[in-house]
């Protein structure tokens, strides 16, 4: 009888019983429907900066940007969904050792843009830029922290199925599987491109 290690499991479908394509799909259009709920809500608090960009009460603008570092933390934002495909890739050669290398990786990419962001937002309150400032500095700072709010949880989700992954508990076909954090994660990096763009890019020019 041939040995089962924890980094080689033998497939869900095989360990588990029949595949549930039905429940497969169910769990995607959820997902599906969660992004869609998740545009809208990023769609509104964009056309809201868009409306009080102008707004600073006499206070710093976007003048105080340092698009060079934001675009370097972008970068390494966008990294993290090429490490994100490998991380599926692994996944569905059934390959848990590259698949937990390549989550990590990912986790730790998404965990060096916010702490850029960190930084960024504690030298623009050293500038005079707060939440209370001006209309354009409290639509600035929800939209871009909101965006690290979601950046964070997929760093959580990350590292949750990097340790499942060691535990054995992450399986094809069940739970909040890579496929779908995949999905969550591109979603975040494509929102971000649309962020950067509106509220730095085409601030400075």
């Amino acid at each position: 009888m041939t040995d089962v290690t924890a980094d080689h499991p033998v497939p869900a479908e095989e360990t588990h019983g029949a595949h549930h394509p039905d429940l497969t799909a169910l769990r995607k259009t959820a997902m599906w429907i969660f992004l869609g709920s998740e545009c809208i809500l990023f769609g509104a608090m964009i056309s809201t900066f868009l409306l009080y960009r102008d707004d600073t009460a006499g206070g710093p603008g976007p003048e105080i940007f340092d698009v060079p570092f934001t675009s370097a933390s972008s970068f390494i934002l966008l990294m993290s969904s090429l490490t994100m495909v490998l991380a599926h890739s692994a996944w569905e050669r059934h390959d848990p050792r590259q698949t937990r290398v390549w989550l990590i990786a990912t986790a730790m990419l998404g965990a060096t843009f916010l702490a850029g962001q960190v930084f960024e937002f504690t030298e623009f309150v050293d500038h005079g830029l707060e939440l209370s400032t001006s209309l354009f500095g409290s639509s600035f700072y929800v939209l871009t922290g909101f965006h690290g709010a979601h950046v964070l949880g997929g760093v959580v989700m990350l590292l949750s199925m990097a340790i499942m992954s060691f535990t054995g508990r992450l399986r094809h076909g069940g739970g909040m599987n890579v496929e779908l954090v995949g999905l969550y994660w591109h979603f975040v990096d494509v929102v971000w491109i649309v962020i950067f763009t509106v509220v730095y890019l085409l601030q400075v020019l």
